[in-house]
């Protein structure tokens, strides 16, 4: 290989770097362009909430996102799309989110039960022998 020829190669090379490291730029650019959309919605969230619930209300359901966050992201996305379609007149205090957390957890509780099969020869203590 002449001199032309590697001169050559490390041009193209140079070119792929550049090109690779300028996407690169651009991905990180729209990886922050969505975290800042999802920080955005967020804000939007709290917003709304802030506004249909009071201070003691909104603190139950930061209790509940910290015990049960399933529980508390569908009891909160149930509260968004009721602010949302005008169903919320006023704001809504610690009772009736109380009376909501009720009505929720009477709908969505599972009729699950445990269903023990005792093995009555296994445990038969007819045939210990000391």
């Amino acid at each position: 290989m002449g001199d032309s020829e590697l001169e050559e190669l490390r041009r193209r090379r140079l070119a792929e770097l550049q090109s690779q490291y300028q996407s690169g730029g651009t991905n990180q650019e729209m990886q922050k362009a969505k975290e800042q959309q999802l920080k955005d919605q967020e804000d939007a969230k709290n917003a709304i909430l802030s506004q249909v619930l009071d201070q003691n209300a909104r603190a139950r359901l930061n209790t509940l996102m910290l015990g049960k966050p399933e529980k508390g992201q569908m009891v909160q996305g149930m509260l968004l799309r009721m602010a949302q379609t005008g169903q919320i007149m006023s704001k809504i205090g610690e009772k009736e989110l109380i009376n909501l957390l009720e009505n929720v957890s009477a709908q969505t509780q599972s009729k699950a039960s445990v269903k023990y099969d005792r093995r009555r020869a296994a445990l038969d203590s007819d045939d210990d022998d000391f």
